[in-house]
């Protein structure tokens, strides 16, 4: 790599970083601000889907802001706003205001995140240099969080969970120092048009659905609140999509998608978002609630998941050009489905060996998913659309985190309260639907009556991992099932596209 781009690479990849840093933080602190500000478990997956919600909203613009006025400038804007939402949510005294800092925190990785991939882009205009820087921002990605959790977790337990976010301040002013005087400015303003009817239709259906699926988990499936959102989710998507079909300049170009490549890559994309990125979430909220550890105890034990990514993600581009990318891509999938199965029997007392081996499985899944994901869909689309292709492939990831972490958590939930509630009426605790959802919810053991609060703490740690299974179960399906769709779909396809080429 030249020598004079080495700042270029340094700033994309430490505005990555922060952005990603903030995710793996957020998870390792949420019982800490449960407790500090009486957040109940809905309120919790708000303050992890209020930033992922408006990072997929917003991208599929921000990337074409990115194209029009600039990659740079808009890069650059992201950064500062980010540090801006940071020092909210900082300083946030209650869960209102934190939600807010989370919104423009989101906001801002909406810039960041495809526009990362857009300056790497046009920066290395060769394909296999691409593949490798773009592997190795994968791999700093890891790194990420690798230490997020870690750092953490001492955070939380040295200086309270407003740290976490205090770190981001001298991290972003860094970036923007590195990236200012390094980064070239381009556009491509001919191909780039800003539909803002396409963006509140967009805000409307994944927020409605997200709030749905949240709803459901709190007040269950028929609660008349939890079926109107999701019915306003269902009818803003297909308003959304036909609205896009017909207006002449789209954000979201569906003609893309006749390319059943690229429509099978955001297709995985979706999926891993869903059931992988959603699942930090759950790990999280498993080893501190299930298992007891504390948070700096969880962001060691979540290590491996990270250490795999980070070591693995590098050789992607050497492993795609021996055995194919897409083949590279179903071994990432089917890793880690294999991984989310075995979690399946994890419990309150399974032995972290167990855990630990799983982790690392699921890491290396990962390690191989992302990276030759985000290479295959840029490599299904003309170079100069590199902002909007990028904006494309992420927003669908993190359509499925927002939607994952809400139907995700919600299954985690329900199966918690319904069994820990038959629990509690077998052990003759009155009003035990009560008691259950004030465990679940908001992990409150005062009203445990005659079992006494250390006998419904090991009754809350049994259900919870029996809702953790069904959690994990799902993301298993899911996952297992895109990897037999890339088996059957886009292997043959790189495999005549190879013969062709020959």
């Amino acid at each position: 790599m030249p020598k004079r781009r080495l700042p270029l690479v340094a700033a994309v990849y430490l505005g990555t970083f922060v952005a990603l840093l903030d995710v793996s933080i957020v998870n390792v602190a949420l019982p800490a601000m449960q407790k500090a500000l009486r957040i109940d478990f809905g309120g919790l997956q708000w303050v992890v889907d209020a930033y992922t919600l408006c990072l997929s909203a917003f991208m599929l613009s921000a990337g074409l802001i990115g194209d029009r006025y600039g990659r740079k400038r808009s890069w650059l804007a992201g950064v500062g706003i980010f540090v801006l939402g940071s020092a909210i949510c900082a300083f946030a005294p209650n869960l209102p205001v934190l939600l807010t800092g989370r919104v423009v925190q989101g906001i801002a990785g909406a810039l960041l995140i495809p526009g990362a991939l857009s300056i790497l882009t046009q920066a290395f205009p060769d394909a296999r240099e691409r593949a490798g820087v773009i592997g190795g921002w994968a791999s700093f990605a890891g790194v990420s969080l690798l230490v997020g959790p870690i750092i953490g977790g001492i955070l939380v337990e040295m200086a309270g969970w407003q740290s976490i976010f205090l770190i981001n301040l001298p991290i972003g002013l860094a970036t923007l120092v590195l990236g200012a005087f390094s980064i070239n400015e381009t556009s491509h303003p001919e191909h780039a048009h800003l539909d803002l009817v396409g963006l509140a239709l967009s805000i409307v259906w994944l927020g409605a659905l997200t709030f749905g699926l949240i709803s459901a988990g709190e007040h269950g499936w028929g609660d008349r609140w939890t079926l109107t959102t999701l019915i306003l989710g269902v009818v803003g998507l297909i308003a959304f999509l036909v609205f896009e079909m017909r207006t002449p300049k789209p954000m979201l170009p569906l003609s893309l998608f006749r390319d059943v490549r690229f429509a099978v890559a955001n297709v995985a994309s979706f999926s891993l978002g869903l059931a992988s990125y959603s699942s930090v979430f759950l790990f999280s909220m498993f080893l501190q609630q299930a298992q007891g550890w504390s948070p700096t105890q969880t962001g060691l034990r979540m290590a491996p998941i990270f250490v795999l990514q980070m070591l693995v993600s590098p050789l992607v581009g050497r492993l795609g050009a021996r055995f194919g990318l897409t083949t590279v891509m179903t071994a990432g999938y089917a890793a880690f489905g294999v991984s989310m199965l075995g979690m399946c029997w994890a419990g309150p007392t399974t032995p972290y060996l167990w855990i630990g081996l799983l982790f690392a499985l699921g890491g290396f899944g990962n390690a191989l998913a992302v990276p030759s994901s985000n290479t295959a869909a840029m490599s299904y689309a003309p170079r100069e659309r590199s902002g909007m292709v990028s904006a494309v492939i992420n927003a669908t990831r993190q359509s499925g985190t927002a939607i994952g972490i809400a139907l995700l958590g919600a299954l985690m939930s329900m199966r918690a309260t319904s069994l820990l509630t038959g629990r509690l009426a077998d052990a003759g605790v009155a009003n035990p639907e009560a008691v259950a959802r004030a465990a679940v919810f908001q992990h409150d053991f005062s009203a445990s009556g005659a079992l006494g609060e250390e006998g419904l703490r090991r009754l809350f740690t049994e259900a919870y991992a029996s809702g953790f299974h069904a959690a994990t179960l799902t993301a298993a399906i899911v996952a297992l099932l895109t990897a037999a769709l890339l088996l059957a779909v886009l292997v043959p396809a790189e495999a005549r596209t190879a013969r062709q080429a020959g």
